[in-house]
């Protein structure tokens, strides 16, 4: 019985390079995969990169994309063994219907990576109906600078100051983000 799956992380936990494993894996058992990223991801170009320096071909998504038709489309022509879905939190709701569909009546496992919470701690739209659906939960661990384990993500100015308010979303990388635990999260927040 095929699954969906979340994996989830603060930054800099290694989520699109264990994607890019997994789909490792499959491709050299001689099985089918179909990666997807993004489209709101400017950086990426249509790739899912590692920040170790892996990276991959994937198809982009916008909140418009018909994950379930376009998908099922590519299994009905040819048999997908799996797909995998990077910067997850940035599906929809229905999308994420969609994938848990195509586990469910298309047989396909589906494997999605993501942040669970944004700067301010909130649930991202698609990372709350991942981590109410999905058949399995799996938490990729980062570090804080303190060693503890890092769940947070501190969005940060040009200075390193903390940035307290905002859009949800904004692109950006260690230059733009720092991966906390909790406490030091909610220092650098009340600072």
């Amino acid at each position: 019985m095929a699954k969906l799956y979340f994996y989830y992380a603060s930054m800099n936990a290694g989520k699109s390079s264990h994607l890019l494993q997994a789909d490792f894996n499959y491709r050299e058992r001689g099985m089918a995969t179909m990666l997807w990223t993004a489209a709101l991801d400017s950086r990426s170009a249509g790739m899912v990169r590692s920040r170790i320096g892996l990276e991959s071909e994937a198809h982009r998504f916008t909140p418009e994309t018909d994950l379930w038709q376009t998908i099922g489309a590519k299994h009905a022509e040819a048999k997908l063994d799996c797909v995998l879905v990077d910067e997850a939190q940035f599906l929809t709701p229905d999308q994420v219907w969609q994938l848990a569909r195509l586990a469910d009546e298309g047989g396909i496992p589906v494997l999605c990576y993501g942040l669970r919470t944004d700067f301010q701690g909130a649930l991202f739209p698609g990372s709350a109906v991942l981590l109410g659906i999905a058949d399995a939960l799996v938490e990729l661990k980062a570090v804080c600078h303190c060693g503890r384990k890092a769940t947070m993500n501190l969005r940060v100015d040009d200075s390193g100051a903390a940035v307290r308010q905002g859009q949800q979303t904004e692109i950006g990388g260690n230059d733009r983000y720092v991966a906390l635990c909790r406490k030091h999260f909610a220092r650098a927040m009340a600072a």
